[in-house]
């Protein structure tokens, strides 16, 4: 089985950026923990803080991999196009979020990903990708 994590902008600053909120692991020692204790999945990972680019991955994966778990970062409140490649391509696709954002600032209570999501995490911390990749199961 072939999943994706895809992150989105900022979270290449896991483990330094609000680690009160974020935690204190950065996400590439997190993955190698989810690739040991999934070691029967082919895991992958991307990211990147440029919107067009998590499209361009959605496009490239979304119609051979088994499923895709995306954390869009701030993009999941304001992109329209990461919302409608979501929409667009066949691979089941699960919406993370390490904090709890309904808890957060009201801006982050929308998500362009939702609606067409399989499911959505949210507030678990770095266990959240866990749960996702549970999820496929």
């Amino acid at each position: 089985m072939k999943i994706i994590i895809i992150n989105g902008p900022n979270l290449n600053l896991l483990g330094k950026r609000e680690p009160e909120i974020y935690g204190s692991h950065s996400f590439e020692d997190y993955f190698k923990e989810l690739q040991n204790k999934f070691s029967a999945l082919d895991l992958y990972y991307f990211q990147s803080n440029i919107e067009g680019e998590i499209i361009d991955k959605l496009h490239e994966v979304g119609f051979s991999y088994d499923g895709i778990i995306l954390n869009a970062a701030a993009y999941t409140h304001t992109s329209v196009g990461i919302g409608d490649a979501v929409k667009a391509v066949s691979t089941p696709v699960i919406e993370v979020h390490i904090s709890n954002v309904h808890a957060r600032e009201e801006f982050r209570h929308h998500s362009y990903i939702a609606a067409n999501a399989k499911g959505i995490i949210v507030g678990f911390g770095l266990k959240s990708y866990d749960l996702a990749v549970k999820s496929f199961y």
